[in-house]
């Protein structure tokens, strides 16, 4: 029999009826055979390569990351990194300087913590020598802007209406500047929706360097309204790209809660709110489909907005007690919850504070009692500040987090000082979900943190600070448990766990190739690991130049 790619090399599938294989046979995008060298024999392939001491696993899911929001980042000032305000009024007026006439000068990545303070709102003013200037907090929950744009939004002359669920930061009587969380939205009012083509090409953009590092199959949280959405027609951004052939990954993309509307079907539907012609979780084909609704309940713990049952301890002597707060009236938001459970979505609650996550705990319980719908798979987004009793709950509910382990290296140091040291060891857990039965998919929320799976993976097993500091001993797993998080998991929170997440015959062909087998490798080899292919449906969306004869993932011309 002829088929269309034959690899051989160590094979780990993550399937344990067969653990480990030699050889792989793929043929029109899914996995024909699985097997040693004598029992997948007599096949003839069009590619047949030897991988040598290369290993092959499935390809690595992402269940939170924002594409469309990274991507348009690629064009913005990169401010991740900037640990000095002078650096950052330099960017900004040179970003000024090469600048059209009338442009915004936009730019994203930029973090308090590490500056000491938010960017001062006459300084850049004096850098954008008078445009209007819009950075964006790494964390996504908080946003600083200028004069110009002040002036533009109203809140120079009082004319404007202040989301609630949103601050405007005010010093002796002025705006600073600074917008937290539903405020946010008084800029993106103006500035979208963005065109589609840009859109378009910012989702190709990224997706080419989500290939690059592995993955196959990634979630977007949060399109087509609210301050993360885009574009009311977002969706139909994931779908030109993917027609173009220009999207280099599986995405399941949620739409905003904000994006749905009450509906009138029959009585008998029981169906009150949700999308026209009743599209809800799951609709959609294998490259792009719809995933949970997503509603946002809280707001950041870099920010200090998350909704927490004890206050933030204080950066300074004097500050007020905060404790953060919810993001909408929360009837409106329990109503938005039971009424998306009960018209059939799966349901993702953005809750990183203990009582939020007690919020939305107290309102899942509610909706599976008006409906049971065991099989939902609910999710609580983050989960970042979380306790035994709230761990039981969740089990008991059948509900998933997603936690970033990433942060922990990335802003955990600065997690570690807002909840203080009586309570860091409840940050971003793993060990206690899984203990409590809880599967806990990989993901990154990418850009607000690194959103290579490798370096997720071996954060995971280290829970190490950039400082170096250990956060939660108890929490660490393994290297295998971790590479599953990104694998297996990923794939059954998306509802895909018959079609990836496992290397067995009749599964789609999405595979990673790495220089080295990272379910036995210590986390600092597996951070430095090197991706020499990603395939997907057997087609290479990335390879080195060492294996450039794969099948290639063209674009559409």
């Amino acid at each position: 029999m002829n088929v269309d790619l034959l690899l051989r090399g160590d094979i780990v599938t993550l399937d344990r009826d067969r653990p480990r294989a030699e050889v792989l046979a793929v043929h029109h995008g899914r996995i024909l055979a699985v097997g040693d060298r004598h029992e997948v024999t007599g096949l003839r392939a069009d590619v047949e390569i030897d991988l040598g001491d290369a290993t092959v696993l499935p390809g690595f899911g992402d269940a939170h990351n924002h594409m469309a929001w990274y991507g348009l980042t690629l064009d913005e000032i990169d401010l991740l990194g900037v640990d000095d305000l002078e650096r950052l009024y330099a960017l900004v007026a040179e970003r000024a300087a090469a600048a059209a006439p009338g442009a915004m000068i936009v730019g994203s990545g930029y973090d308090d913590n590490v500056l000491g303070a938010n960017p001062d709102r006459a300084r850049l003013d004096e850098a954008a020598g008078g445009r209007e200037v819009w950075l964006t907090h790494r964390s996504g929950h908080v946003c600083v802007v200028n004069t110009p744009l002040l002036r533009r939004v109203g809140l120079l002359d009082g004319s404007a209406h202040v989301p609630e669920g949103g601050v405007v930061e005010v010093r002796r009587g002025e705006p600073t500047g600074v917008l937290q969380e539903q405020a946010q939205n008084l800029v993106v009012d103006v500035v979208t929706p963005y065109p589609l083509d840009r859109l378009t090409q910012a989702l190709a953009r990224a997706s080419h360097v989500y290939a690059a590092e592995g993955l196959t199959h990634v979630t977007e949280c949060g399109i087509g309204a609210g301050w993360l959405g885009k574009s009311p027609i977002e969706l139909a951004a994931y779908q030109l790209a993917s027609a173009r052939g220009e999207l280099a990954v599986r995405a399941q993309v949620m739409p905003c809660v904000s994006a749905l509307h009450d509906i009138r079907g029959h009585d008998d539907d029981g169906v009150e709110f949700g999308l026209d012609l009743g599209m809800r979780t799951g609709f959609g084909d294998d490259r792009v489909r719809l995933g949970a609704v997503k509603i946002w309940l809280d707001g950041s713990m870099l920010g200090r907005t998350a909704a927490v049952r004890a206050p933030f301890a204080c950066r300074c002597t004097g500050d007020p007690p905060n404790s953060g707060y919810l993001q909408d009236d929360p009837a409106r938001m329990r109503r938005q919850m039971i009424a998306a459970h009960v018209g059939g979505w799966q349901v993702a609650a953005h809750a990183i504070g203990d009582a939020a996550v007690d919020f939305a705990l107290d309102v899942f319980a509610e909706a599976q009692e008006r409906l049971p719908r065991p099989e939902a798979r609910h999710r609580i987004e983050h989960a970042g500040l979380v306790s035994d009793e709230q761990i039981a709950r969740m089990a008991g509910l059948g509900l998933t987090p997603t936690p970033q382990h990433r942060f922990l290296h990335d802003i955990g140091d600065s997690m570690a000082a807002a909840v203080g040291p009586d309570r860091e060891h409840l940050l971003y857990r793993h060990r206690s979900f899984l203990d409590a039965g809880i599967r806990v998919p990989g993901s990154s929320d990418r850009p607000v943190s690194a959103g290579a799976p490798l370096l997720g993976i071996a954060s995971m097993q280290e829970r190490l600070t950039s400082a170096g500091r250990l956060l939660g001993s108890g929490e660490t797993v393994d290297a295998e448990t971790a590479v599953r998080g990104y694998t297996v998991d990923t794939a059954w929170i998306a509802g895909d766990e018959e079609r990836r997440g496992r290397l067995r015959p009749g599964m789609l062909a999405d595979l990673v190739v790495l220089d080295r087998d990272i379910t036995t490798a210590a986390p600092e080899d597996t951070a430095s690991a090197t991706v020499l292919a990603t395939l997907v449906d057997g087609l290479a969306t990335h390879a080195d130049a060492a294996l450039d004869h794969l099948p290639p993932f063209r674009p559409v011309p």
